[in-house]
């Protein structure tokens, strides 16, 4: 089995007069993330893993903060578009461990709707998503909540050449 390994990591700053979206789930919330995008922490440090792990750089190089087309994109499609990328090399995800980092608002009912919506866009099971919710106990950006963060590490897994090879009529799917 080939495996490989990548880490990603995002923050973003709360503000008003936007939605709170982590994980692809609109959590109710007086703040939200400021970004180019939507600023979905969780998926852009999913995102950051998965094209480290293939060596690919990051999400700022594919999906460019400077270009319009993003602005204010749902990042579930920077998901898929990256999953594309992952399935042209011919890798799959194995597994993925994450943290988002916020000390409001409380996140503990989201996880599985998260974990489901992920595993969707994904095609993977359930059970190959983790993802947990820690405090900073009060301190720095995040601990005052002015900011959120999140990290993820991913594995992916090189898939077997016939799978992929001469066979994209699902890629029109997307």
């Amino acid at each position: 089995m080939n495996q490989k390994v990548g880490i990603g990591y995002d923050i973003h700053r709360l503000v008003d007069g936007k939605p709170l979206i982590i994980g692809g789930i609109e959590i109710p919330f007086n703040l939200g993330l400021d970004g180019h995008s939507d600023a979905d922490v969780l998926i852009h440090a999913i995102i950051d893993a998965m094209l480290g792990a293939i060596a690919q750089r990051d999400i700022g190089y594919h999906f460019s903060p400077e270009d319009m087309e993003y602005k204010d994109i749902d990042s579930t499609i920077l998901l898929l578009k990256t999953k594309d990328i992952l399935l042209q090399k011919e890798y799959k995800i194995y597994n993925i461990d994450s943290n988002i980092f916020a000390e409001k608002p409380k996140l503990k009912e989201y996880i599985d709707p998260m974990r489901k919506k992920l595993a969707d866009i994904l095609d993977v099971e359930i059970e190959d998503i983790s993802i947990k919710a820690k405090t900073m106990e009060g301190l720095g950006l995040i601990g005052e909540s002015k900011a959120i963060a999140a990290q993820a590490v991913v594995t992916v897994e090189k898939t077997p050449e016939p799978w992929y090879k001469g066979n994209d009529s699902w890629i029109k799917k997307l």
